[in-house]
């Protein structure tokens, strides 16, 4: 989303890449093997999404995403962190059921991680960053939504209205969210 919202797209390709495949080149690219992964052309790998939001600011000269100094950008960048946050929490409840055999849950991991995520959002539901403003913040606390919406570790919707609405209010401001969402079936 960020690439989309810095008019950088035109000079981006996206790559599939399967993070469980140990011969998929992500590995090459991120020793992690995670996502995402920006691959500049002579080869060299940014790797983690706030510093490659911070390198593709810098690579166009704004401060659109993330306040360039201050108080502000630190309290920016803390809740951004805060967003990644819910979804780091629901990709562990999601790895707990994809990687351990049934039976094998650890109830006590996965009520971690939804506490983790609840108050997350409490703080997201009390005060919701600007729907008419895209930072790190909004495209953060967009995705960890999104994704908890598409794998479903918990439900949020019915606990968190102010958040439904300004997901909602969010989307139709930034036309980035529509091109950017994951494909529905």
């Amino acid at each position: 989303m960020a690439i989309d919202v810095l008019g950088l797209a035109y000079r981006v390709s996206i790559v599939p890449a399967d993070t469980l495949d140990e011969g998929d080149t992500l590995r090459e690219q991120n020793p992690l093997g995670k996502l995402p992964c920006l691959l500049l052309a002579d080869g060299t790998a940014i790797y983690d999404s706030r510093v490659i939001i911070e390198f593709l600011q810098e690579l166009t000269g704004s401060n659109r995403l993330v306040p360039a100094r201050g108080l502000e950008r630190y309290q920016v960048l803390t809740r951004a962190v805060l967003a990644d946050g819910i979804t780091d929490a629901g990709l562990l409840m999601v790895y707990e059921g994809r990687f351990r055999q049934p039976g094998t849950f650890s109830e006590r991991w996965l009520s971690h991680q939804r506490g983790k995520i609840g108050r997350a959002l409490a703080i997201f539901e009390s005060a919701p960053p600007p729907s008419d403003n895209t930072d790190i913040v909004s495209i953060g606390l967009t995705c960890a939504l999104g994704y908890l919406d598409w794998r479903k570790p918990i439900e949020w919707r019915d606990r968190h209205p102010r958040l439904v609405a300004w997901l909602a209010a969010f989307s139709a401001h930034e036309p980035a969210v529509g091109r950017t969402s994951v494909p529905t079936a």
